[in-house]
């Protein structure tokens, strides 16, 4: 893909081939927050592009919050 600058907006064949690629990328196990350090994109942007290719999520992951348990 060709590079693209920082901010620039992506669209059209550019935005449908960046959606793709990210797409193979996150359903290989990178983190969103990987590939946008990698694209030189935000996390917004990465996330929405994902949603808007209707990319399955992954969890956060982590400790999650519960009630603790009492003896």
């Amino acid at each position: 893909m060709a590079e693209l600058k920082k901010g620039a907006r992506i669209t059209g064949p550019d935005r449908n081939t960046l959606a793709v690629e990210v797409r193979e990328q996150y359903e290989n196990g990178h983190s969103i927050r990987e590939l946008a350090q990698q694209h030189g994109r935000s996390y917004g942007f990465i996330h929405r592009l994902l949603s808007e290719n209707e990319v399955s999520l992954r969890g956060r992951g982590g400790a999650t919050r519960g009630r603790k348990k009492t003896s």
